[in-house]
C-alpha cells in the first residue's frame, strides 16, 4: 500500500520559513513525479510546485515562483517543498503527491494517483 507521509508544517510569521518533507513508500520512487498541493479555507486545492523523476526538472505557481523550491532525495524516498518569504495568504493545508507517469500537466492534480494526509501551514501577521 502506497503511504505518502508529510511533515514539518506548522505556524511561522511572515517573512519566516519552512520546510516540509514527503515520505514516500515507493519502490521506485526515483521514476515518480511528485508535486505539492495547498488548499486554503473555502478555496479549492491548487498548485504549488512539482519535480519530475529522472532529471528533476521543477515547475513552479507564479505565486510561489522565487520563494519556495521543491527538491528530492531519491535514496530516502523524500521530497522537500522549502518555503521562504512566507506571505499570510500561504496560509493552507499542503499535500504531497506522486505520479507514476504523467500523461497532461503536472500542475493537475488528475496527474497524481497517491496523496498525502495534509500538513498544515499557519503564517501569521
Amino acid at each position: 500500500q502506497v503511504q505518502l507521509v508529510e511533515s514539518g508544517g506548522g505556524l511561522v510569521q511572515a517573512g519566516g520559513s519552512l520546510r516540509l518533507s514527503c515520505a514516500a513508500s515507493l519502490r521506485t520512487f526515483g521514476r515518480y513525479a511528485m508535486g505539492w498541493f495547498r488548499q486554503a479555507p473555502g478555496k479549492e486545492r491548487e498548485f504549488v510546485a512539482a519535480i519530475r523523476g529522472n532529471g528533476g526538472t521543477t515547475f513552479y505557481a507564479d505565486s510561489v515562483k522565487g520563494r519556495f523550491t521543491i527538491s528530492r532525495d531519491n535514496a530516502k524516498n523524500t521530497v522537500y517543498l522549502q518555503m521562504n518569504s512566507l506571505k499570510l495568504e500561504d496560509t493552507a493545508v499542503y499535500y504531497c503527491a506522486a505520479a507514476s507517469s504523467v500523461i497532461g500537466s503536472v500542475r493537475d492534480r488528475g496527474t497524481y494517483a497517491y496523496w498525502g494526509q495534509g500538513t498544515q501551514v499557519t503564517v501569521s501577521s
